[in-house]
């Protein structure tokens, strides 16, 4: 059966995608050779909202061939860090090429995946067009628009999040409007698409700055001993110039930071984002640094100590681990000779590394018998006053407990 749609990868931004366009009424189909793609943990969907999905008419498909029957194909495959600094865009290039064997002229190919300025240009379009024998721009139209998702989020959906597109031509512009324009209230168009890709960029770079700045904030005034929480909900009231950011274990979740300078022909390096990433992939250190201190000033050596965290995914009430910093901080307390448990209401199973790492299943009686009990995630089940009185010690890495329950990160 044709579809209008085909959302090729189905993760952190193409599930949502997907959602809002079998919501929307659109016939979509979700493209994964390995249809344990299907996470929705990971795109922050529950069980129930993939019922729904699928009796709204979406389904799934392994076969590329698929591909050649739809109007539209949005590509939000994972695009992550290779380690060198840049992003690995393999799985992007295999997206690319297995459409580009199927694509058919007027199909409008939407590319929604985190890439550096410049590559919806320089390597998606040349895949299409050399495995198609199409011409973006004069056969097919080609836009990119940058994933914009809130997992978890309460307040911010798919249809009231403005949505972003630049088109390699005004006509593909144009193409790419009229279809989200079917998704979301907004649509806001880019010059062009390396202008809605340098969005993504501003956009990511943004959030992790600003979370390296309230992280600096964080340690110095632990050393001054001044209470950074009671400083931002101070600087939040000023109408004007402040956007408050709060600091935490680490940044974790899929939008990493991204330097331009990596490019093949960089640009300028953004220096600012260098400092930014090493600030914050610092913090998971840190924490593990008071988790020892603590335990020393209470007459504890870190060796033996048990030693309980609290939420080990990137984000509040969501199962999706991408990012977090909670393995790291585990990693190095079982270096130092601690004994690690954790719990979590929404991983059931946890290992750093090869080693597996036990889960409370009585989150009071852990935390009554642990040493050392360190909130990593503020889910909304976790009764923090209620904690605070139970645990023997507690360490706050996210300034949620009540005031004086709790040492502060």
């Amino acid at each position: 059966m044709p579809a209008d749609l085909a959302v090729i990868g189905l993760g952190h931004h193409g599930l949502p995608l997907a959602q809002a366009a079998v919501t929307a009424g659109i016939e979509t189909i979700g493209y994964a050779p390995d249809p344990r793609h299907l996470t929705e943990p990971a795109a922050g969907r529950t069980p129930a909202d993939i019922r729904k999905m699928f009796s709204g008419g979406f389904r799934t498909v392994t076969d590329p061939a698929e591909l050649g029957r739809v109007r539209t194909a949005a590509i939000c495959v994972p695009t992550p860090p290779d380690g060198q600094g840049d992003l690995d865009l393999s799985a992007l290039g295999d997206a690319a090429r297995a459409l580009a064997a199927r694509l058919r002229p007027h199909t409008t190919v939407l590319l929604e995946s985190a890439v550096q300025p410049g590559t919806t240009e320089t390597f998606l379009r040349p895949l299409l067009e050399a495995g198609s024998g199409l011409r973006a721009g004069r056969d097919f139209h080609l836009a990119y628009s940058p994933g914009r998702t809130d997992p978890g989020s309460r307040t911010h959906d798919y249809a009231n999040t403005p949505k972003v597109i630049g088109g390699l031509t005004p006509a593909c512009t144009e193409s790419a409007a009229a279809f989200y324009s079917r998704l979301t209230d907004k649509v806001v168009r880019a010059r062009g698409p390396r202008e809605a890709e340098t969005v993504q960029v501003l956009e990511t770079n943004f959030r992790h700055v600003n979370i390296a700045l309230v992280n600096e904030m964080a340690v110095l005034c632990h050393e001054l001993g001044v209470d950074l929480w009671d400083v931002i909900r101070c600087a939040e009231t000023k109408p004007y110039g402040f956007l408050p950011f709060r600091p935490g274990p680490g940044v974790g979740g899929h939008g990493v930071p991204l330097d331009p300078g990596n490019l093949p022909h960089p640009g300028r390096p953004l220096r600012m984002v260098g400092l930014a990433r090493e600030i914050n992939t610092r913090m998971p250190q840190y924490v593990s640094q008071r988790c020892a201190t603590l335990l020393n000033e209470y007459g504890k050596s870190a060796r033996g100590a048990r030693v309980l965290l609290l939420g080990v995914t990137y984000k509040p009430d969501l199962g999706d681990l991408q990012g977090s910093p909670a393995p790291e901080i585990a990693r190095r307390l079982m270096d130092l000779g601690a004994s690690v448990s954790y719990h979590d209401p929404y991983v059931q199973d946890w290992r750093v590394g090869e080693r597996p790492v036990p889960r409370a299943d009585s989150l009071y009686e852990a935390a009554a018998g642990a040493d050392l009990t360190v909130l990593l995630q503020q889910h909304r089940t976790y009764d923090l006053q209620g904690l605070s009185v139970k645990a023997q010690l507690l360490l706050d890495t996210r300034g949620a407990t009540p005031v004086g329950a709790a040492h502060r990160l």
